[in-house]
């Protein structure tokens, strides 16, 4: 498989991409109404034919789509701008019997294509009746491939020679009468242990931060379980509500992510297995930005954190960050550069914020949420921070660059409570890989670097060590 990624890495495969721009909501009724629905193997089968065929381009905007697919098909110039990159596949030389599968606990379809080149599968995963990954798989053949544990969903069985146990534990959502479904990945034994929540970064999430190939997340509830650390993660309310809080205009940042990830620490200190004066809170992107939120509303909960983690998080303003991104990115590739104007014109609202109603829409998120990010000065909510934080940046990040790392440094790199180290060679993901290579990475067949999972587990240990000689 590792071979196959580094065959896949020239082309732009990555649909799922990991950017501080990912919309928040999902699409309304309407929008949906309006598109076809992908639902059978023969409707993969159809949309790879066009995909491949005179008229790719067709296919934007036809089918139903989460907006964070949307927003990956915005930013590598839709489907038009993937068939010229299939190119170098070579000739199509047959569209082999798709079959139906399960990824992650979702419906997926793969359509395995034969090209004079390389072949490979195409999969479709889906979120109920939206699209809400394609990428490029190592090729199946003509008969459906055993399902690894990984593809499949379930869950590989707990045995004694098993480092961790996995149990499924959902975070109550009262407000909304709901649950969000979650993991908490344990160490072999009776505990207590210490224990991580793991806050999303931007845009609609799985409790894996699955995007394109990678899952860091899981690499990390997994590589800390193996060091003696529980970590909880648990699916972003926008993905799993996406539907119900679409309508609602006045979420913010607070009602997606910061209210749930203090829920989070008050359900881990009620586990039976879990110390709870040694809870931590570790953010990646929008969730590390995000941090600084969370100390504040732990404030007024029964239980606080013992510390926090911020992996690679934004220092400055959400909007700027999105228009470097798109400036990095247009110079990799023509096809975003076509939609960069576009993006700028809509962030350009921004700066109207005042005079617009709640419902208006930008970026895919709604103003009140953009308003909430503008009165949120994150290095100066940093700074607020009487607890232990460790901030980890890759120096190879296109997303939250060493620009901001250095931000993060001039404003509280002098205090005892703050450790910041970044780490040559890493990108966003905390995985292997190059700027030049742009979203590309994310399509990798890598974990997260042991070297990270390493540090964190060195900081929570330490830590928690110096909590309870207090």
């Amino acid at each position: 498989m590792k071979g196959m990624a580094r065959k896949l890495r020239c082309f732009w495969t990555v649909l799922l991409i990991m950017v501080l721009c990912g919309s928040v909501f999902a699409e309304t009724g309407d929008e949906k109404d309006a598109k076809k629905v992908l639902s059978s193997v023969e409707d993969a089968r159809y949309f790879v034919e066009v995909l491949l065929g005179d008229d790719a381009s067709s296919l934007d905007g036809a089918y139903q789509m989460t907006k964070m697919m949307d927003t990956a098909m915005l930013l590598s110039g839709g489907f038009g701008g993937l068939a010229r990159q299939l190119g170098s596949l070579g000739e199509l030389q047959e569209i082999c019997p798709g079959y139906e599968t399960v990824v992650q606990g979702r419906k997926a379809f793969r359509v395995p294509c034969r090209f004079s080149v390389q072949s490979i599968d195409f999969l479709f995963v889906m979120d109920g009746d939206s699209v809400a990954g394609l990428t490029l798989q190592e090729f199946t053949g003509t008969e459906p491939a055993e399902q690894k544990p990984e593809e499949n969903g379930a869950q590989e069985p707990a045995d004694a020679d098993s480092a961790f146990d996995s149990v499924e534990l959902a975070l109550p959502v009262p407000e909304m009468e709901e649950e969000l479904p979650g993991t908490l990945t344990l160490p072999k034994g009776d505990g207590p242990f210490p224990a991580v929540v793991m806050v999303h970064g931007s845009g609609p999430g799985d409790r894996d931060e699955t995007t394109g190939s990678l899952t860091p997340f899981k690499d990390i509830a997994e590589g800390l379980a193996k060091k003696g650390i529980a970590v909880y993660r648990f699916d972003k309310r926008t993905f799993a509500l996406g539907s119900q809080m679409a309508a609602d205009t006045s979420v913010t940042l607070k009602e997606e992510s910061i209210n749930d990830a203090a829920a989070a620490v008050q359900l881990l200190a009620r586990q039976d297995k879990i110390d709870p004066d040694r809870i931590f809170a570790a953010g990646h992107s929008l969730g590390a930005a995000a941090i600084p939120a969370v100390d504040q509303a732990l404030k007024t909960e029964p239980v606080q954190a013992c510390g926090y983690i911020l992996l690679a998080p934004p220092a400055r303003r959400l909007d700027v960050v999105m228009r470097e991104q798109y400036e990095f990115l247009s110079a990799l590739s023509p096809e975003i550069a076509a939609q960069k104007d576009a993006m700028f014109a809509e962030l350009d609202h921004l700066a109207e914020l005042d005079s617009l109603p709640e419902d208006f829409m930008i970026a895919g998120a709604y103003v009140p949420y953009w308003k909430w990010l503008a009165d949120y000065d994150i290095l100066e909510e940093a700074r607020k921070i009487t607890l232990p934080c460790l901030l980890l940046q890759g120096e190879e990040d296109y997303q939250a660059t060493m620009e901001d790392f250095s931000l993060f440094q001039e404003a509280v790199g002098d205090r005892e409570n703050w450790t910041l180290v970044s780490f040559p060679g890493l990108v966003h993901a905390f995985i292997h890989g190059e700027k030049a290579e742009g979203a590309a990475v994310y399509q990798k067949d890598e974990r997260v670097d042991p070297v990270v999972i390493a540090d964190m587990a060195d900081f929570i240990n330490s830590t928690s060590d110096a909590a309870e000689k207090k």
